[in-house]
């Protein structure tokens, strides 16, 4: 008899990811997502002809992480992946201690498929997905975010953001695998918890059902309008041209400005910075030089957009 659908499910999705001979490294905390992940790693990988580990990292935020670290590493053994490492790291205070675990997390994360010189599979679900987009909404921070995780982004791969969270789920349970569920995930102060939790049940109810999986699809069309949006502003031959920008949509013209400006040295911009530095365009009295993140301002002269160095960066 064959695996069990909620396995071979799970196992379809790595198969997909796997490049002969690119080693990979599975994020595994231990959750069932992530488990379920190392899990089918562990199957196709040897037979793909990918060299495959195991990596988890300890927070040291809960009593007992070390030893469920070490719990997460026995069970990478038992896997058969090789490198099985366990990292303990020093969380911050910045932002929050969501996102400062975060920070901690990939940098972590950074160096190992550096050292390694591999992929990083991560076991985000449609569910995470679904979550994320919601998030991005909520926010009101632009299509960028409500477009969602890649499921590449550099050296991180995603090869559950097809799969829901309950098959990650069923999968461990067939495979005899005894799963960790981290207390945090049910903490209603998080605000991610609250939307698993209370805001996607009560949506599912309302719309009927299917409304994770509409949300992972909105995500996906967003990424590729996102995509062919930003394959158009790095075609445009004359970033710092008043004309040539003038001319342009005001979607396109955008992109171009922030790489543009990206490129000329300034740091990340705010849909303020954005703004700014449009109106220099759409807007151009004879205002003054626009600051910008990084150690940059940017002036229009002669029709052109004109940057100058800064004396020290701004945050």
């Amino acid at each position: 008899m064959g695996p069990y659908p909620a396995v071979a499910e799970v196992r379809r999705a790595v198969r997909t990811v796997l490049v002969p001979g690119r080693r990979v490294l599975v994020a595994c905390s231990g959750g069932p997502d992530s488990l379920a992940l190392a899990a089918a790693v562990a199957f196709e990988a040897p037979r793909a002809g990918v060299p495959a580990g195991l990596v988890t990292v300890d927070h040291g935020l809960q009593n007992g992480s070390a030893r469920q670290a070490e719990r997460v590493a026995s069970v990478g053994y038992e896997l058969g992946l090789d490198p099985v490492e366990s990292v303990a790291v020093t969380v911050g205070t910045g932002g929050g201690p969501e996102a400062a675990a975060r920070r901690a997390r990939y940098a972590a994360l950074d160096a190992l498929a550096a050292a390694w010189d591999a992929d990083v599979l991560l076991g985000h679900t449609l569910d995470d997905q679904a979550e994320s987009v919601l998030l991005g909404l909520g926010r009101g921070s632009g299509p960028r975010s409500i477009a969602g995780m890649r499921p590449r982004t550099g050296s991180y791969v995603r090869p559950l953001l097809g799969v829901r969270r309950a098959t990650t789920v069923a999968a461990c349970a067939a495979l005899g695998l005894d799963a960790w569920h981290d207390p945090h995930n049910t903490d209603r102060s998080l605000q991610r918890v609250r939307l698993r939790l209370d805001v996607l049940p009560l949506l599912e109810d309302v719309l009927q059902g299917g409304v994770a999986e509409a949300l992972a699809r909105t995500a996906r069309l967003l990424r590729d309008d996102l995509d062919a949006l930003d394959a158009l502003a790095a075609e445009v031959a004359d970033p710092d041209d008043v004309a040539t920008l003038a001319a342009l949509p005001a979607a396109l013209r955008t992109r171009v400005l922030r790489a543009w400006a990206r490129a000329s040295g300034a740091g990340e911009l705010s849909e303020a910075h954005t703004a700014e530095l449009d109106a220099l365009i759409t807007d151009w009295h004879g205002q003054g030089p626009i600051v910008l993140p990084g150690a940059v301002s940017v002036r229009r002269a002669s029709g052109k957009l004109v940057v100058e160095p800064r004396r020290s960066a701004i945050p």
